[in-house]
């Protein structure tokens, strides 16, 4: 399990991770960075960009499922309500069984404990939407999506990359 090393490293990204202004050609510019990499790296995984109105990109590699989609949906909806990428909930929740605690009142059908899902914050604005990787192992889930934010940005990858897990 990872660290609160990680949760300090993740709240860091999603401080730096934000844009001057976001659109449907930001979102097609990010989604096709991801699908590019996914096809090279031969990973099996849908991509979803979501404002909180409508969808701007979307797409599924060879290898991936109808269970992937689910999957996005259920991460986009996580940031949605906390405003966080779905792997800081993760390691802040601790909850082995992917689900939230009853008294929070998020069904399982709608939202899960899993990485791979990242708030679009936008200066000034607030936190508009949501891009969400499935597919791949959750920690390279959020990976995957980081990196692909680090570019368009044009900030080092390695300046916000979370570290290598030990096999302690």
């Amino acid at each position: 399990m990872a660290s609160a090393d990680d949760v300090r490293k993740i709240a860091e990204q999603e401080a730096r991770l934000v844009f001057e202004g976001f659109d449907e050609a930001a979102a097609f510019e990010i989604g096709s960075a991801i699908r590019a990499r996914g096809l090279a790296e031969k990973f099996p995984i849908v991509v979803d960009i979501r404002l909180w109105d409508r969808t701007l990109f979307y797409c599924a590699l060879p290898g991936s499922t109808v269970g992937n989609s689910e999957w996005t949906r259920r991460k986009i909806n996580v940031v949605k309500v906390f405003h966080r990428s779905s792997y800081r909930m993760v390691l802040s929740k601790g909850r082995e069984d992917r689900t939230f605690a009853v008294g929070e009142a998020l069904p399982i059908e709608d939202y899960v404990l899993a990485g791979g899902g990242f708030p679009i914050r936008v200066k000034g604005v607030g936190v508009i939407g949501a891009v969400a990787v499935s597919g791949l192992p959750e920690r390279q889930d959020h990976e995957v999506v980081v990196a692909a934010l680090c570019d368009h940005l044009g900030i080092d990858r390695q300046e916000l990359a979370l570290p290598p897990v030990s096999n302690n």
